[in-house]
């Protein structure tokens, strides 16, 4: 089941099915559902790694993994599917993947079981991001299957001495003009992640809108959105994500904001330069998870807990996270080391070490903040 699982699904749903009940299984088998939002990767690792290794140690299990597709959408598709069937005593999905925007929705609204401290596994997830989602209080409820964290990429022929902050990136953008790259506020998030930074640097109190709401505080960030829109006159814009990244291969640019597990990809893609390095800026720049949560009425509840265990051990972690994808894993890194072949970790962690992740691997602002700094960066930055 790939790209029409879901509709296939969503349509047993219509038809008054339960997904159970839509596929035939064998005497005695149970099924267990994971829904998974993100791109095709995501479903790929349930459908081909995660889900064979689960049925190996339980026999009599079958896993089920289905799709609804990448972005914010995908998540939105679970939460209306579990609201929909919240008066019903059982719900047909037993493990979900979502991102940190819709986990603070879902717990807020009692769509999820708290199982966090029930799983042996939950005490190696330390990180702000187990416990805060964009602002919302998610203790218990998450754990995060992996890290996304951006970093600035560079070219080290072009680039001798890389910046080590915000302050210093902004002086060096104006001694190199054109040559530092992003993808403005509208192409893709590593461009909202970089200007993100930049208000946790340069605004007032910064990086305290990664933990709370406070209506008048974006009119404190006009002077840093100034200093922005000053910066952005020695910056070559790219058209995207993988634009930046294409850019920096060709030679066009120095240096620019990336996703870390993009990078790697490019770069073993040979796409790169293979001495393309990587630098995660002072005093941070910020990455998300993806979460896995368990539906509150689950009809596998106990056998969810089990497969997220599965998940998130560091021996999984190391070769399913880490070797596979070049993702940084959910649990804290330091517990997937001794998995790791060194020549993974030295990939992984050298450029950006754990000791990086932990001090400057910042979280996402709350989400009214966030939406306040796409809108001011329009107003006040793109003018």
């Amino acid at each position: 089941m790939k790209k029409n699982a879901f509709k296939n699904w969503s349509s047993a749903l219509v038809l008054g099915g339960s997904v159970i009940a839509a596929v035939p299984a064998q005497a005695e088998e149970v099924v267990l559902n994971v829904v998974t939002a993100g791109a095709q990767n995501m479903l790929d690792y349930v459908t081909d790694y995660l889900g064979p290794k689960f049925e190996e140690s339980h026999p009599g299990v079958k896993v089920r993994a289905v799709s609804t597709g990448a972005g914010s959408a995908g998540s939105q598709a679970i939460y209306e599917k579990l609201s929909a069937q919240k008066d019903q005593d059982s719900w047909d999905i037993d493990v979900a993947v979502v991102h940190q925007l819709k986990a603070g929705e879902l717990v807020e609204e009692g769509l999820l079981a708290r199982y966090k401290d029930e799983i042996s596994t939950g005490k190696l997830a330390t990180d702000d991001s187990s416990t805060n989602a964009l602002g919302a209080d998610v203790t218990g409820f998450v754990m995060p299957m992996f890290h996304s964290q951006t970093a600035i990429a560079y070219n080290p022929l072009l680039v001798t001495d890389a910046p080590a902050s915000y302050n210093e990136l902004e002086s060096w953008a104006g001694k190199n003009p054109g040559k530092f790259g992003y993808n403005g506020i509208k192409n893709g998030m590593s461009g909202v992640s970089f200007v993100t930074g930049w208000i946790y640097n340069f605004a007032p109190d910064g990086e305290k809108i990664i933990t709370g709401y406070d209506a008048g505080t974006a009119q404190s960030w006009e002077p840093a959105l100034a200093r922005l829109k000053q910066f952005n006159e020695n910056v070559t814009f790219t058209p995207g994500n993988a634009g930046t990244l294409d850019m920096l291969g060709r030679g066009e640019i120095a240096m620019g904001p990336v996703w870390v597990d993009m990078f790697y990809q490019w770069r073993d893609e040979g796409k790169l330069d293979p001495n393309t390095k990587l630098k995660l800026i002072g005093p941070g720049m910020p990455g998300q998870p993806m979460y896995y949560v368990v539906p509150k009425k689950a009809a596998h509840g106990d056998l969810a807990r089990e497969f997220i265990e599965l998940a998130t051990s560091p021996a999984i972690q190391a070769e399913g996270i880490v070797s596979r994808f070049s993702w940084y894993p959910g649990i804290d890194a330091e517990h997937v080391k001794d998995d790791l072949d060194a020549s993974v970790w030295n990939k992984l962690f050298v450029d950006v070490t754990p000791e990086d992740l932990a001090n400057k691997g910042k979280a996402f602002p709350v989400a009214k903040h966030l939406d306040e700094i796409r809108e001011a960066y329009e107003a006040q930055v793109s003018n």
